[in-house]
């Protein structure tokens, strides 16, 4: 019974389409200047 419940929640997973809130290079864009801001404040620390 278990298994027949998992299995059919994995397929309604399957069939349902996920929308992203914007494209994928605003993600990239986005997270590579939040990596790099906190890059710069770390090695700003290190300097004091």
């Amino acid at each position: 019974m278990k298994l027949f419940s998992i299995a059919m929640l994995m397929e309604s997973f399957s069939e349902v389409k996920r929308e992203l809130p914007a494209s994928p290079v605003f993600f990239g864009v986005f997270t590579f200047a939040v990596l790099m801001l906190m890059l710069y404040l770390v090695l700003r620390l290190d300097r004091d």
